[in-house]
């Protein structure tokens, strides 16, 4: 049985076992599986990039198209030595677990499978079928304890070249745990805000951190996803003359237009509706924002996102240079995402 234990995945990953031909990762922090399925899929030493040597399937797909992934691992590859076969969003789908089934049984000898899955139930499907493998193994990932929570951290300082006080590490880590790809964005939006600075303070923590759900920028944001240049302007001139900082509403922004190109990205690749996408994510969306994030997930596309996270990127570092001019810097980079959203809206 090839089943590893949360705090043995790491390692595992670390030095991947060759024989395992089929690796899944599975659980409730989609976030850390889909990092370690991206250090695991580097390990191959494939690239990435390349169509020919790696096929994307999303789990959906398999599902609807029975057999695809067994013509997908018994296909001969034409450019390298085997193929990486990476599925993502799988669940509960029954001809993606019947399709490994076969593959336990009759390994294909040019391909690896990688998996990324939710949260599996023990004992059914398909994370049964494969930690009951010889040639698979089962890799689970659970929201992170402060251990981990300080690996992220220091890798995020490192990469960055800075270092963090003691008291702005306890801070920061209260504010993180229930995602690892959102408690790294958080850790990349902090070491963002302290460009320029060699060690980050308590300071620099509590600029981003506070009750989110009751700022007052939240309607400055919502007013920009939605288009409504009017409403945005209100909110935004009410949170700068209330004495908010406007790179408060920069992150916001940022967090939400990362969280929604993460959710259009799913669309794209599934083909599934905007609904369905907003009510299986994790973290859930607010009852009361679904529509709105509906709204926005149906009129913007991934590339279109990621230009508008540039924009706001930029407007960060601008801001942090020119802190004299932050108020006016964070509008027009705001203002024009909102004009762009309600231009949109109108096709």
């Amino acid at each position: 049985m090839a089943q590893k234990k949360g705090y043995e995945v790491d390692s595992w990953l670390a030095r991947p076992d060759p024989s395992m031909a089929i690796v899944l990762l599975y659980g409730p922090d989609r976030g850390l599986v889909a990092e370690r399925a991206k250090a695991f899929a580097a390990k191959t030493g494939l690239p990435l990039d390349d169509p020919f040597s790696v096929v994307k399937l999303d789990g959906a797909e398999v599902d609807r198209d029975a057999g695809r992934l067994l013509d997908e691992a018994r296909t001969v590859p034409m450019f390298s030595d085997r193929r990486l076969l990476w599925v993502r969003n799988a669940s509960g789908q029954k001809a993606l677990a019947d399709d490994i089934k076969v593959l336990t049984a009759e390994p294909a000898r040019d391909a690896i499978i990688l998996i990324e899955a939710g949260d599996l139930k023990k004992g059914t499907g398909l994370r049964a079928i494969v930690e009951a493998a010889g040639n698979a193994v089962a890799l689970p990932c659970y929201a992170d304890e402060a251990r981990d929570l300080d690996t992220v951290i220091d890798d995020e300082l490192r990469k960055a070249g800075m270092s963090m006080t003691l008291d702005a590490r306890q801070a920061l880590r209260r504010n993180l745990g229930g995602d690892r790809l959102a408690s790294r964005g958080e850790i990349e939006k902090l070491v963002l805000y302290a460009h320029g600075k060699k060690e980050i303070d308590v300071d620099d923590v509590n600029a981003l951190s506070g009750d989110v759900s009751g700022a007052s920028f939240d309607a400055a944001v919502d007013a920009m996803l939605d288009g409504k240049v009017g409403d945005f302007d209100i909110a935004f001139n009410r949170h700068c003359q209330s004495g908010g900082h406007p790179f408060l509403v920069l992150s916001s922004a940022m967090r939400q237009l990362q969280a929604i190109q993460v959710m259009r990205g799913q669309m794209e690749s599934g083909g599934r509706n905007a609904a369905t996408v907003v009510a299986g994510a994790r973290p859930p969306v607010f009852f009361s924002r679904r529509k709105l994030v509906e709204k926005t997930l149906e009129r913007w596309t991934v590339e279109a996102l990621g230009r508008a996270l540039g924009r706001l990127q930029t407007a960060v570092l601008q801001t942090r240079k020119r802190p004299d001019l932050s108020e006016a810097l964070a509008r027009q980079a705001l203002l024009g995402i909102a004009i762009e959203s309600a231009r949109l809206g109108q096709r």
